[in-house]
C-alpha cells in the first residue's frame, strides 16, 4: 500500500520531533516510508559443477546426530527444486535457555563441503526490520537461486555454501516462521535474543570453538553490528568467537544523512535513469541549494574528514517538510515516466516480473492462482516450519512495536567490533536509492575507529572480479573486471559496487563472493587479479593495468 501524502506528513513531523539516541527508530520509520509496498489486484560452462567446488574428503552428513535428526532436511525433496542441495537442517529455537522460553528464531543451516571452512560459520541477516532471511537464501546468497522473472530454481554457484558454513536466520522475532511474543525494543534486546538462540545453536550442532562471521543488509547495519559488538562482550570463544563483520548498504547513521542529503546528487550522477523534464529539475536543485544539501556534501564529504559533522538536529533541511520531501517527490516523478520503477534498483523498467516471494521491485504482487514460496504448505513441511504461520517476505506486524530507540551504529558498536576483530567490510551498490552510497561514506567519515575519524584517504582503487568458469546457467550470469571502488584503513574495507542495488548478493553475485572471500581470508586483496579460490582449473586474468575504481 502507497502512503498517503498526509499519512507521510504525519510520519515525517513526528519522526522530525525526535531526538537524543533515536537514530534507528528514524531510520525504521524512514525505511518504511520509501519501501512502503503498492499492492496490485549464453554462455557454455567450461565444467560441471562438481568439478569448480572444491569437496571434502569426507562423505555422509556432518552434523547429523540424534540432536540433529528433527531438524535434517532431505535435499532432494524441495518443492520445485529438480536437483539435490546436500546436507541442511531448519526449523525453530529458543532465544533462551529457560525451559519456559517462549520464543523462537526459525533458521536453515547448509554445511560447506568445502575443506577450507573447517571450523567457522557465517550468519546472514536480512533487515527490513521485519524482513525474512529466507528470501536471502532464495534470490542472493543461497544454494538455491530463485530471481524474479525466472522460469524455476537453479543451483546457485555464488552460493555462499560454497565457501564456508552457512546459515540463514530470521530474526528478531516477529519476522517470518518466527513464533512466541514480541519484546524487543532496542538493539540490545535483539542482540540478547539472538545471542541466546546461537548459544543453543551451537549447543545443538556441536560448532563449540568456531569462527563466527555475520552478515546482512538494509537494516541489517544495525542488527549486524549490535549482535557482533555484544558477541565480542560475552568473552566467550566457545561461543562467540567472532571474526569478521560484513554488511551491505546498511543503516548505519541518521536517516537525514543516509536518505535525504544525497538526493538530487544521486539524480544528477544518474541523469539518463531520471529523465526529468527541465522545470522540475530546476526546482530539484532550488530546493536543495535551499536545504543545504549539496553544500553539506561538499563540506563534509573530504578526505581525510575535516572534523565531526553536526548532530542530527543540527542537519540541513531539519523540521523542513519541503526538504524532507525531496526524495519522496523525486521517487513519485520517477514512478510517473517509469510505473515500475524500483528504489532498490534504479535502473530496472517495465514490465513487472513475477516474483515466486511475491515481492518484485519495490511492489507487493502475486498474480492470480500463484502462491508465495515459503508459504505453501509443501515448503513449510519440508523445512520443518510451523504450519499455522502466514509467512510473508517481509511482514505487516511490527518487530520493534514500541519503537527501536538505539544509537545508530557508526557512534560505538561498529567501531568496537573493527578495533578487535581488524575484519570488517561495508559495501555498497551504486544503484541504490532506497539508501545511498555517498550517505555511507558521509557516515564514516562522521566515525571513529583506530583512533582516528574517517577514512585519511579518497577511495580510489579498482574492485575486481575476476573471470571465472563457476556460471553454468544463464539463470546465474554475473559480472567480472573493474566493478567498483575499494579503499582499507585501520581494519575497515568499504567497497561501491559498480551496478548494483540495494541487495548486492543479488544484483552483483559475483562480487559478493569476492567480498566473502576477502572477509574469510581466502584471500588478502579485493584489488588484484587473484582468480576465485573455488574456479576449477583457475581462469586467466587480466594482465592489463586495473587503473582506477568506478563506482561510488
Amino acid at each position: 500500500m502507497r502512503l498517503t501524502a498526509a499519512l507521510l506528513s504525519a510520519l515525517l513531523i513526528a519522526s522530525s520531533a525526535a531526538a537524543g539516541n533515536f537514530g534507528a527508530e528514524r531510520a525504521r520509520q524512514r525505511l518504511q516510508q520509501l519501501t512502503s509496498k503498492q499492492r496490485v489486484s549464453t554462455k557454455t560452462p567450461a565444467f560441471e559443477a562438481s568439478e569448480r567446488i572444491p569437496r571434502s574428503f569426507t562423505s555422509g552428513p556432518q552434523f547429523l546426530n540424534a540432536n540433529t535428526t528433527k531438524f535434517a532436511v532431505n535435499g532432494s525433496a524441495i518443492p520445485e527444486v529438480d536437483f539435490d542441495i546436500g546436507e541442511s537442517y531448519a526449523g525453530s529455537l529458543p532465544i533462551s535457555s529457560s525451559p519456559s522460553e517462549q520464543s523462537n528464531l526459525f533458521f536453515w543451516f547448509f554445511p560447506s563441503t568445502n575443506p577450507a571452512a573447517s571450523k567457522e560459520i557465517v550468519i546472514w541477516l536480512n533487515g527490513g526490520p521485519g524482513c525474512s532471511s529466507l528470501s536471502g537464501l532464495l534470490q542472493e546468497n543461497g544454494p538455491i537461486l530463485w530471481q524474479a522473472g525466472t522460469y524455476k530454481p537453479v543451483q546457485n554457484p555464488w552460493g555462499w555454501n560454497t565457501l564456508t558454513n552457512m546459515i540463514w536466520v530470521e530474526q528478531p522475532v516477529g519476522t517470518g516462521f518466527t513464533t512466541g511474543p514480541i519484546t524487543a525494543k532496542s538493539e540490545e534486546d535483539v542482540a540478547s535474543q539472538f545471542n541466546g538462540f546461537w548459544k543453543n545453536f551451537v549447543d545443538t550442532f556441536g560448532l563449540h570453538g568456531y569462527k563466527v562471521y555475520i552478515a546482512g543488509e538494509s537494516y541489517a547495519g544495525l542488527y549486524c553490528p549490535y549482535i557482533a559488538s555484544a558477541m565480542l562482550n560475552a568473552n566467550d570463544k566457545s561461543y562467540f568467537d567472532l571474526s569478521g563483520l560484513m554488511i551491505y548498504d546498511p543503516v548505519i547513521s541518521e536517516f537525514a544523512i543516509q536518505e535525504e542529503i544525497p538526493t538530487v546528487q544521486f539524480v544528477d550522477y544518474w541523469r539518463g535513469l531520471f529523465p526529468f523534464n527541465d522545470t522540475f529539475r530546476a526546482s530539484l536543485h532550488a530546493r536543495d541549494k535551499k536545504c543545504g544539501y549539496s553544500a553539506y556534501i561538499e563540506e563534509y564529504l573530504v578526505y581525510p574528514p575535516k572534523g565531526f559533522q553536526p548532530g542530527e538536529t543540527e542537519l540541513p533541511g531539519y523540521n523542513d517538510l519541503d526538504c524532507q520531501y525531496i526524495l519522496w517527490d523525486v521517487s513519485e516523478a520517477a514512478r510517473r515516466l517509469n510505473p515500475c520503477f524500483n528504489v532498490y534498483q534504479v535502473a530496472s523498467t517495465c514490465p513487472l516480473p513475477w516474483d515466486v516471494l511475491g515481492f518484485p521491485g519495490s511492489t507487493m504482487w502475486t498474480p492470480d492462482g500463484a502462491n508465495v514460496y515459503f508459504n505453501r504448505a509443501d515448503v513449510k513441511n519440508t523445512i520443518h516450519a510451523p504450519s499455522d504461520i502466514n509467512w510473508s517476505v517481509c511482514n505487516e506486524r511490527e518487530v520493534f512495536p514500541y519503537g527501536d530507540n538505539s544509537e545508530s551504529s557508526i557512534r560505538s558498536v561498529i567501531p568496537h567490533v573493527i578495533d578487535t576483530t581488524q575484519n570488517v567490510i561495508i559495501a555498497h551498490g551504486a544503484l541504490d536509492m532506497v539508501l545511498f552510497a555517498n550517505g555511507t561514506l558521509l557516515s564514516i567519515q562522521n566515525m571513529t575507529w583506530g583512533g582516528k575519524l574517517g577514512f585519511q584517504n579518497k577511495p580510489t582503487q579498482p574492485f575486481y572480479v575476476p573471470s571465472s568458469n563457476m556460471w553454468a546457467s544463464p539463470m546465474s550470469m554475473a559480472a567480472e573486471g573493474v566493478f567498483g571502488t575499494v579503499i582499507t584503513e585501520r581494519g575497515l574495507t568499504y567497497v561501491g559496487v559498480a551496478l548494483s542495488g540495494h541487495m548486492v548478493p543479488q544484483y552483483a553475485p559475483s562480487a559478493a563472493y569476492r567480498q566473502l572471500e576477502f572477509l574469510l581470508g581466502r584471500v588478502n586483496c579485493v584489488n588484484c587479479t587473484v582468480p576465485f579460490t573455488t574456479d576449477r582449473p583457475a581462469s586467466s586474468q587480466s594482465e592489463q593495468p586495473l587503473g582506477e575504481g568506478i563506482a561510488p
